[in-house]
């Protein structure tokens, strides 16, 4: 379209005046408030804790690795690991132990292997409720119905979609 002096001039649909309003809106909501400040990082020298040993053998090409670290406040963490398995998974077994800043020890060990996948052992961890009462008969019948049918089942009807 062209004004009076010859100038094209672009029509604006209302479909697309909302739109632009609605991104000029989202724009200005999502502008920073400039009212709040971040909180500053504190750096207190007071919480800097001594490293009292930081023993580690890096991997070997086996896969073999082993790292012990302790600091003055009694954080320790210890871990070793070797090569298993074909694919060169590596098995790991650690301890971790700290106190809470409520003066509770806290005592973790795990296992992580390709058979069980990571296992951590520890008083600290919760534990699931046991179930809340016995499965009734006639569910154990229907379970044990559908296992008898599946061993049953003659595969040779079946249709594939190949």
């Amino acid at each position: 379209m062209q004004n009076s002096e010859g100038i094209k001039t672009i029509q604006l649909s209302d479909n697309m005046k909302t739109i632009i309003f609605a991104a000029l809106f989202a724009l200005a909501a999502a502008r920073p408030d400039s009212r709040y400040a971040a909180p500053a990082a504190s750096r207190d020298d007071s919480d800097e804790v001594a490293i009292l040993r930081d023993d580690r053998v890096y991997p070997s090409a086996a896969g073999e690795y082993s790292l012990d670290f302790e600091t003055a406040d009694g954080t320790k963490i210890s871990e070793s690991g070797y090569g298993s398995g074909p694919d060169g998974a590596v098995e790991t077994q650690g301890t971790v132990s700290f106190t809470h800043p409520d003066g509770e020890d806290f005592e973790l060990k795990y296992v992580a292997n390709a058979e069980g996948g990571y296992q951590p052992e520890s008083d600290a961890l919760p534990v699931a409720p046991e179930f809340p009462h016995e499965i009734p008969q006639f569910v154990l019948d229907q379970i044990a119905k559908a296992a008898e049918e599946d061993r049953n089942r003659d595969d040779s009807d079946e249709r594939s979609y190949q």
